[in-house]
């Protein structure tokens, strides 16, 4: 079976920095995480080929070659997303889609054959057993949450790392505030979830065995969800894992109230974060109670 994981463009918007990247000679800010996640899912006999949109050209060679095409996106995506899906189905390509674009909107793809909706780990296995029986639906679903401790390292050897500013990487999903603005609970809950550390160690490992010695961005929507997991496990064996390795850095996304805790800002510093992106929605303590972000 030859899969093409395709990641659709993202617009000239913030989320792409095309501008900025043309200063460091980079492509893209960050290769698709969830794609390379689900091409370690697939089975190793198959042949997979990346083509993210953003690095990259879909090629009608890529087309002829393909079985099957996996697609994830976000909103935001949607128009490149659509134009790949239909050169696909032009070339008598299957398209399989999955990610936050297809969660919210599949009833608006009918050219699609098959959505694998929520979290791949529960509902990838029951579309490839469908397939290997020759027996599938149309769609995947689950309102289970997965065991993020039975993930794989993704796939990060199908991407052009050089054509990226920065590598990405997953500890946890969920979290156990309550914003009324925020999917995220919907999506993932409030329970976060963390991988283990031996997972984090492997795939720095797997990174820095590819030759990545730069910044790596933990793409968690917020980070400290689980502060005693961090400062017992995590945080330490990060200190560890980076001695011999200063060159790489870490940032990720955290609420306000980490400033709060001098402990644990202490040791994400040693641990080599020197960046922390911050959501301040407004400074206006009665709106921010109004929508349930006490944690301000």
């Amino acid at each position: 079976m030859n899969v093409l994981l395709i990641y659709p463009e993202f617009p000239d918007a913030i989320w792409n920095f095309k501008h900025a990247l043309k200063f460091i000679n980079k492509k893209a800010y960050s290769p698709p995480l969830g794609l390379l996640t689900v091409a370690a899912m697939l089975p190793s006999v198959w042949t997979k080929r990346l083509v993210d949109l953003n690095v990259t050209k879909l090629t009608d060679e890529d087309l002829a070659w393909a079985d099957y095409a996996f697609i994830s996106a976000m909103s935001v995506q949607r128009t490149s997303a659509r134009q790949s899906i239909i050169r696909c189905k032009e070339a008598g390509v299957k398209v399989v889609a999955g990610g936050p674009l297809f969660m919210c909107e599949y009833g608006q793809y009918e050219e699609i054959d098959h959505f694998v909706l929520n979290e791949a780990e529960l509902t990838l296995p029951p579309f490839l057993a469908d397939l290997e029986q020759g027996c599938t639906r149309r769609v995947y679903k689950s309102s289970e949450f997965a065991d993020i401790q039975k993930t794989p390292v993704p796939l990060w050897e199908l991407a052009d790392l050089k054509s990226y500013a920065t590598m990405n990487i997953q500890f946890s999903r969920g979290c156990p505030y309550q914003c009324e603005f925020c999917n995220l609970t919907t999506l993932f809950g409030h329970s976060p979830r963390t991988k283990s550390v031996e997972q984090i160690i492997n795939e720095l490992d797997s990174l820095y065995s590819l030759g990545w010695g730069e910044s790596i961005f933990f793409v968690d929507d917020n980070f400290i969800g689980n502060k005693r997991y961090l400062k017992a496990e995590l945080l330490p064996a990060l200190i560890e894992w980076r001695k011999e390795k200063a060159g790489i850095t870490f940032y990720t996304d955290a609420s306000i109230n980490l400033a709060d805790d001098k402990q644990l800002m202490q040791m994400m510093a040693e641990a080599g974060f020197n960046q922390v992106f911050i959501g301040i929605e407004t400074l206006d303590e009665e709106s921010l109670d109004e929508c349930g972000k006490k944690q301000n």
